[in-house]
């Protein structure tokens, strides 16, 4: 069992930056497939991007390529995903989630996934 905590959500100005941060304990990620899911108020939970940490294999949904990306330490203990221009419609809850893998799979469903952090909030305003 490995446990995610999200971190590095807050408040910022359309055409600024966050770079959140999904840290696990119990396991490292190096064998997981490592998705991150986004879910607004009043609307279902969607993939935003997803990454295979060991094998550095990554994927983008429309909504965020271009503007987001991926990233890990060397450790595979965190992942990274560096979301730039953001914009209003980029408010959310950030959740990331670990789908066990030792190969370079991953996963854009949400019932492929076993673990799941608590979400950290990310607000777009001026």
């Amino acid at each position: 069992q490995v446990q995610l905590v999200e971190s590095g959500g807050g408040l910022v100005q359309p055409g600024g930056s966050l770079r959140l941060s999904c840290a696990a304990s119990g396991s490292t990620l190096n064998d997981h497939a490592i998705g991150w899911f986004r879910q607004a108020p009043g609307k279902e939970r969607e993939e935003v991007a997803s990454i295979s940490s060991r094998f550095g294999k990554t994927h983008y949904a429309r909504s965020g390529k271009g503007r987001f990306t991926n990233s890990r330490d060397n450790a595979g203990n965190t992942v990274y995903l560096q979301l730039n221009n953001l914009k209003h419609k980029d408010t959310a809850v950030y959740y990331c989630a670990a789908a066990w893998s030792n190969t370079g799979w991953m996963t854009q469903s949400i019932g492929d996934y076993d673990y799941w952090g608590q979400g950290t909030q990310v607000t777009v305003s001026s």
